[in-house]
């Protein structure tokens, strides 16, 4: 597949580097020489100096023979146009990073086929994560009748005390799957045989009906969150606080900025805005943080949401989220101490991979520790998987299937499960296996 990114900022770049590695046709354009230097030297592309609105550019980049153009630019204008040249010159898919809300309706006029905001989606993320209050990862599938959760796995909790097959049996009425594990680094995908170690990060699928069952066996102590703490006003830190004030939480912010806190406050009148260093240890003293206090960093900097979450740790918080540009930093980073992260970048991956991958793809979540993704595809008449059951279908090492979705009924399939045509499957692959098991699925 032919694909241009047009933006090689933090979204663009990470999904061309993506994209790139799982062997498609790449080609960035950026308008910033060093920006265009710099992802020539780390990615398996061409990557194109210019302004990716015009024509000339776009003919450079073969827009006319393009399956799927990617405007990622922090500009919504610069974003709508693009589309609307790649499509004017043949480009067969448009996708733009669109913030404005009032410029998203008509955008389908100009077109732009579809549209992304990784910020909103983000923070919308951040909401589910502390509504669990203590899940890493909380993803919705089949139009929210199955969740996949993700947990580090503590000494207390059942599901470390014996083989899966054994649990499953023991436990079969709970339905739920474990659909891969990530320990030291490197991801596995769970089989009967597997065993879970404390510290294992975890990532189960259950029924939304029977989460709070699958809470307890993966031993998670859920935390009631009162209080927000969050650092930075970046414009995910803003669409964070207006999503924490509509959930009913109390919500502070911090940043060092005196000017930007004016705005906050005007802008906020119910949160209280503070003037502070979000790594000052001080600063958290002053806020008197408690078991039911989560502090979110969302500032544009990795390294201080790092420390900052590991001081609010330290001070007493409940609960600390980590926003990340760097996705590697959080395999680096596993276990030192932080609950859950967040990224914009991975929000856009979600979103993106959906129209890059083969089948009748619903939906694709990306990780932050892991390359593997959780993938729902909806099952062709005539494909290789109807009328087979689960344990017959062959499936490719790598994957698991986590649900299925069947009309009015959604479940967590065994090995007898027989697959039918226009059944939903929520699968979990490992990167190398993910063409192998669409094409399992589709016609």
């Amino acid at each position: 597949m032919r694909i241009i990114v047009v933006g090689a900022g933090d979204v663009g770049s990470y999904l061309a580097e993506r994209l790139a590695a799982g062997g498609e046709d790449v080609v960035v354009i950026d308008s910033d020489e060093r920006r265009v230097a710099a992802l020539q030297e780390s990615i398996d592309a061409l990557v194109i100096t210019g302004n990716g609105a015009t024509v000339p550019t776009l003919e450079a980049a073969g827009a006319g023979e393009a399956d799927l153009l990617i405007a990622a630019t922090s500009s919504d204008g610069v974003n709508i146009l693009a589309c609307h040249t790649a499509t004017e010159l043949g480009t067969t898919t448009t996708i733009a990073r669109i913030e404005d809300p009032l410029l998203r309706e008509g955008a389908d006029r100009l077109g732009v086929d579809y549209t992304i905001d990784p910020s909103s989606t983000a923070a919308d993320e951040l909401a589910d994560v502390l509504k669990a209050g203590g899940l890493s990862e909380m993803i919705h599938f089949a139009d929210g009748k199955l969740v996949m959760v993700g947990v580090t796995v503590t000494a207390d909790a059942p599901l470390t005390r014996e083989a899966l097959h054994k649990l499953r049996i023991r436990n079969a009425e709970w339905g739920w799957v474990v659909a891969a594990l990530v320990r030291n680094g490197r991801t596995t995908v769970a089989h009967g045989d597997t065993t879970i170690e404390v510290g294992d990060h975890v990532l189960l699928m259950t029924t939304t009906d029977r989460l709070n069952d699958a809470s307890r066996l993966i031993g998670l102590k859920k935390r009631k969150i009162e209080r927000v703490v969050i650092l930075g006003g970046t414009r995910l830190a803003r669409l964070a606080l207006e999503r924490m004030e509509r959930d009913g939480h109390h919500v502070a912010i911090v940043d060092d900025d005196p000017d930007r806190c004016l705005l906050l406050a005007g802008n906020y009148p119910k949160a209280l805005v503070i003037n502070g260093d979000p790594t000052d240890p001080e600063v958290f003293s002053d806020l008197d943080l408690g078991p039911r206090d989560a502090v979110v960093a969302l500032t544009g900097w990795d390294e201080v949401n790092v420390l900052s979450c590991l001081v609010a740790k330290a001070h007493g918080a409940g609960m600390v989220v980590a926003r990340f540009h760097r996705v590697a930093y959080v395999r680096l980073l596993s276990g030192v101490g932080l609950d859950a992260t967040i990224s914009s970048r991975l929000s856009a991956a979600s979103a993106i991979l959906r129209f890059v991958r083969r089948g009748h793809i619903e939906r694709v979540a990306t990780f932050s520790d892991t390359d593997a993704e959780a993938i729902e595809i909806e099952v062709d008449e005539g494909s290789p998987a109807v009328g087979k059951s689960v344990v017959q279908l062959d499936l490719p090492p790598g994957v698991v299937i986590g649900g299925i979705s069947r009309n009015e009924t959604t479940f967590v399939p065994d090995g007898s499960s027989v697959i039918r045509a226009g059944d939903h499957i929520i699968y979990f692959s490992l990167p190398r296996d993910i063409e192998a098991s669409a094409a399992l699925f589709s016609a």
